[in-house]
């Protein structure tokens, strides 16, 4: 299989910075966002140029160098500050580089049409001094250092192990060794053993600037060894037409490198575990209402079983009490939208206890990621925060609480207990006819008596009421049984919507983080980061 090409590197880039843009701070993702629209303009310029700069501090030479090339004294030299203050550039071949240049923005150009074929599309650029005293030079050195396709370091014996240039620009460029020259000027200032000398010692500092692989090439503009070393590698430089990839190859390397850290451990399975998962249910539990919820579904059941279980005649005394879940407005879950309830907000406890298990939730889900996605977790859990309540109040409102129903038996008692009424009233009304017989003087009735002594209409009405009355002490304790265990179903049911809004409204963008971390980390290694696959 085929190494990836830059193209194909940078749109891996350009995956990421899309699946990190929300997650990862603006600062992180300026380098990567830079490079890649960098890329596509220096790609879609002419590729028949090769863009090479020759960088230095004062007094190395390297303007020299430059007017040597181009056949022209086209930059002034010296050794005071500042010498080169403005970028520029001489351009061979007969190629229009005028597009390229306008976007290096660099205006003071120069055009050799003819002679050395061989560099036929060289823009070779003396940029300004990097240790100038003008700010605005050295920023202009270092706007170009960062989009040409060559770099030529020229150092000079007097100062080729000056700090800065070493600690703040070779350093620096350590990953760009394939489009890096180092050119040691004025060697004919030195003697041969000198020269050896310092060329050896300028090995060992470029090796402790991570550049140790690179050759050391020898110039000097009034003498030997001349340019031809160095006029040798920025022709194998123009001739492979390499370099603009070789540049942007180094910068999709430094970069990486540089983003590797914030997608490096592997994603973990879930973003919210089973106890996790439990915990923060729990804690919306308590601040949706379900334990005074519960109760009231106790309390419902019993109400409502009593009344159809109970003595007829008394009923009217229980359908004067308030059904405790009416008053909350719960019950009919078979509504559209179901209504807002009327539970009392969560109080300052029940919040603090949400805050507290929503951090704990994004910590546990975000421990094993780099620290901007935790953050960028702990945002997505904390989302929704606001939204909480009223879906907890929607998630109760709707969940079908068991009591809506009358049970079965419930029908068996009341019919019992109509029957026991009616033999109660016939026993009554059995009596009254008696006494009104006896009160207008008629022959009273011929009445039965249940074991030859206790008067028939007497049994009836005693019966019929006690048996009622027993009948309805011996439901009550069933009563409380099936309403202990229809609160416990009607909880479980309130755990389970609520466990839907924490899916929806917690784990689902807590899940979003983790598939953009997955997505962003296989787009960095794409890219070209060294990363594990797992």
């Amino acid at each position: 299989m085929s190494a990836p090409t830059v193209v194909e590197r940078m749109a891996a880039l350009e995956r990421f910075t899309a699946a990190t843009a929300r997650r990862l701070p603006g600062s992180d993702l300026a380098p990567a966002t830079s490079l890649i629209g960098r890329a596509g303009e220096r790609l879609a310029l002419s590729q028949l140029h090769t863009v090479v700069a020759l960088a230095g501090a004062t007094g190395t030479g390297k303007s020299s160098i430059f007017n040597a090339l181009a056949g022209v004294t086209l930059s002034q030299t010296g050794v005071r500050r500042p010498t080169t203050g403005e970028a520029h550039a001489c351009v061979w071949g007969a190629d229009h580089a005028e597009p390229l240049l306008d976007w290096l923005g660099v205006t003071r150009r120069h055009f050799r049409d003819g002679g050395e074929p061989d560099l036929s599309g060289l823009v070779l650029l003396d940029l300004p001094d990097f240790d100038s005293v003008q700010v605005a030079h050295r920023a202009e050195a270092d706007r170009l250092l960062s989009v040409v396709d060559l770099i030529v370091w020229v150092l000079h014996p007097q100062k080729y192990a000056d700090r800065v240039q070493h600690a703040d620009y070779l350093t620096r460029f350590h990953r760009h060794r394939d489009i890096t020259v180092v050119a040691l000027n004025a060697v004919d200032l030195l003697s041969a053993a000198d020269a050896e000398e310092c060329v050896s010692d300028l090995h060992r500092l470029l090796a402790a600037d991570g550049l140790g692989d690179l050759a050391v090439l020898p110039t000097s503009t009034v003498g030997p060894p001349g340019l031809d070393p160095l006029v040798k590698a920025i022709r194998q430089a123009v001739f492979a037409r390499q370099a603009a990839v070789r540049r942007l190859e180094a910068d999709l390397a430094d970069v990486t490198a540089a983003l590797a850290p914030t997608v490096a451990p592997a994603p973990p399975k879930a973003a919210l575990d089973a106890d996790a998962t439990r915990t923060l249910t729990g804690a919306l539990a308590g601040a949706a209402g379900v334990p005074v919820v519960t109760a009231a579904v106790e309390k419902a059941y019993v109400h409502r079983a009593r009344k159809a279980t109970g003595w007829p005649l008394l009923r009217w005394i229980r359908r004067t009490r308030a059904d405790p879940l009416e008053r909350l407005h719960l019950g009919d879950h078979r509504a559209t939208v179901p209504a807002a309830t009327s539970l009392s907000p969560a109080g300052p406890a029940a919040q603090a206890g949400v805050a507290k298990a929503l951090r704990e939730a994004a910590d546990r889900a975000g421990a094993a990621l780099p620290a901007p996605w935790q953050d960028a977790m702990l945002a997505a859990v904390r989302a929704h925060r606001d939204d909480l309540p009223d879906a907890l109040d929607r998630a109760v409102a709707s969940t079908d609480l068991g009591v809506a129903r009358k049970r079965w038996w419930w029908r068996v008692v009341g019919l019992l207990q109509w029957l026991f009424t009616a033999v109660a009233l016939v026993g009554l009304l059995w009596l009254g006819v008696r006494l009104a017989m006896e009160a207008l003087a008629l022959p009273p009735l011929r009445t039965p008596k249940v074991d030859g002594w206790l008067p028939m209409p007497t049994a009836l009405l005693a019966g019929g009421l006690l048996a009622g009355l027993l009948l309805a002490i011996l439901v009550r304790p069933v009563v409380r049984i099936a309403a202990g265990a229809r609160r416990r179903r009607a909880a479980k049911r309130l755990r389970d919507s609520i466990a839907g809004v924490v899916k929806d409204l917690v784990e689902t963008p807590a899940t979003a983080v983790l598939t953009d971390y997955a997505t962003a980390r296989t787009a960095l290694r794409d890219a070209g980061a060294p990363l594990p696959s797992r």
